[in-house]
């Protein structure tokens, strides 16, 4: 089968080849799907680039990236009901602690780790996994937020994008984050009740105005260290951050004594290890938003297999509004 691979860690264009690699066959226990799309993340791209704290190589010999992707079902192992061969899926943590994911025309896996994707598009399902898993982990990881005030961070980008929606399909008030243009028209798409500019000198005085004083229950954060001032300002006592990014400062200063005196929560989120019960509330909530037509994908831009390494530094240079594919059949 053709796959993008990588043995060494680099730029993209030097680092990704073009491979005739051998079709994997399945084991007990999992399915073999024909894949459609492979979704691009972050997360990718800083695995491919040696980005990752504590990893000076890369963990096995060769490497074929990208956790998230969709596809058909073509083949099961023992223990895997048969009925499933031709079944329609979206893959999670296709790549995670494993040698080969999804940027192939074949990936096999557990089959726990191929979901039902129904009527839906494959552009839809390989832009779920990370994005969507992490919204929702991060909206619902702490129960119903019906009726409750969130805030959500960088709502025009992937995660936001999809937690904005996830929270007013659940009933929430929810107010963004975003910065001036696509990305506030992006956030308001989603349905944010208000957009507010993250550049704003008085960002905690804003969303406080914007709320009356009253105080925020939860929030989605994807720039934790440099937001954590105006958290610390705005949420609720016994209030929730739930974070899952903090490129600009990942060493950040906490302000400990206004979040000790609020009893804050620190939920910091990884999608990769998040635990099974925990998973199955996620991806429960995420196809019943899909059913009912509240959760939506937006595809960036779609590219062939051999132009991976474009996708990588699209991913890279940021200012995109929507996933990043390849297109693997």
């Amino acid at each position: 089968m053709r796959a993008i691979t990588y043995s060494a860690f680099g730029p993209a264009a030097e680092a990704l080849s073009l491979t005739e690699v051998e079709t994997p066959t399945v084991k007990a226990g999992e399915v073999l799907v024909r894949l459609h799309l492979s979704g691009v993340n972050p997360s990718d791209v800083k695995a491919r680039a040696g980005g990752r704290p504590g990893v000076p190589k890369p963990p096995f010999p060769q490497i074929i990236p990208h956790s998230d992707g969709a596809g058909v079902i073509e083949a099961v192992g023992a223990g895997v009901p048969p009925s499933r061969v031709g079944e329609r899926v979206w893959i999670w943590n296709g790549q995670w602690q494993r040698p080969f994911g999804t940027c192939a025309e074949y990936i096999a896996l557990p089959a726990a780790q191929a979901m039902p994707l129904g009527d839906h598009s494959f552009e839809t399902g390989a832009s779920l996994g990370i994005p969507a898993l992490t919204a929702a982990h991060c909206v619902f990881g702490g129960g119903s937020v019906e009726g409750k005030t969130l805030l959500v961070s960088g709502g025009g980008g992937s995660v936001g994008f999809m937690a904005v929606q996830l929270a007013k399909w659940a009933g929430a008030r929810v107010i963004a984050t975003a910065s001036a243009g696509p990305s506030t028209d992006q956030a308001q798409a989603a349905g944010a009740d208000l957009v507010l500019d993250h550049r704003s000198p008085t960002l905690a005085d804003d969303i406080l105005q914007a709320t009356s004083g009253n105080l925020i229950y939860r929030a989605i954060e994807c720039e934790f260290g440099a937001n954590i001032d105006t958290l610390a300002t705005v949420m609720a006592p016994c209030g929730t951050i739930a974070a899952y990014g903090s490129a600009v400062n990942m060493a950040p200063t906490l302000p400990f004594g206004p979040l000790l005196f609020k009893a804050i929560t620190i939920d910091i989120a990884l999608i990769y290890i998040l635990p099974a019960p925990e998973r199955a509330v996620a991806i429960d909530h995420i196809h019943r938003a899909l059913a009912e037509g509240a959760l939506t994908a937006r595809v960036h831009k779609i590219y062939e297999l051999e132009d991976t390494a474009k996708a990588h530094e699209a991913v890279e240079a940021a200012h995109r509004y929507g996933a990043i594919l390849v297109k693997t059949a």
